[in-house]
């Protein structure tokens, strides 16, 4: 699927083929049932997203929900988005070992878990990491996150602008050529 143009997410899911279908469903309960208040279930970037509204908190970079996670159905695999994972490296240990601790092999690209079944994940630590962060927590990593990223920019902006401001070095005068 990749992307899908479905405005809800009974639509998303009724697209689906029926064998994902009831892997995306198990585990939207899953999420469902351990997602703390204050997230909101909708469709975005083409899959079923878990964000923060903008009527909660209308100050994203990007003027979109801010995600905490997602589910979608790729063209060759499912993936479950983490942005905790990807934000927060405590939270990725965590995920890491409770995976391990599974036995269960971690497919993870930044922030998202690929897999195609559910015997594929760790779903005790996906909860868990689920659980773990309500919105307000989630606004502190975004914004503490923005002011990291924002204050390198200016960083390397006033290096470049330092840079332009310095006269060019000098070359030394070259002597004339003695003439015979």
């Amino acid at each position: 699927m990749v992307s899908s143009a479905a405005t809800n997410v009974e639509q998303y899911l009724a697209e689906l083929p029926e064998d994902r279908r009831e892997v995306l469903t198990a585990l939207r309960k899953l999420i469902r049932r351990n997602l703390p208040k204050g997230y909101a279930e909708s469709m975005g970037w083409g899959m079923i997203c878990y964000t923060i509204p903008l009527s909660k908190y209308p100050d994203t970079y990007n003027g979109q929900p801010l995600c905490y996670a997602g589910l979608a159905a790729q063209k060759n695999y499912n993936s479950v988005y983490l942005t905790g994972a990807y934000s927060s490296e405590e939270q990725d240990s965590e995920l890491r070992a409770g995976f391990k601790a599974a036995g269960k092999k971690l497919n993870m690209g930044k922030g998202c878990v690929r897999f195609r079944t559910l015997d594929d994940l760790a779903l005790d630590a996906i909860a868990k990491l689920i659980a773990s962060t309500p919105p307000e927590k989630f606004i502190e990593l975004f914004e503490a996150a923005h002011a990291k990223a924002n204050a390198a920019k200016q960083k390397k902006r006033a290096a470049a602008k330092k840079a332009a401001a310095k006269p060019a070095a000098k070359k030394p005068a070259k002597k004339a050529a003695k003439r015979a």
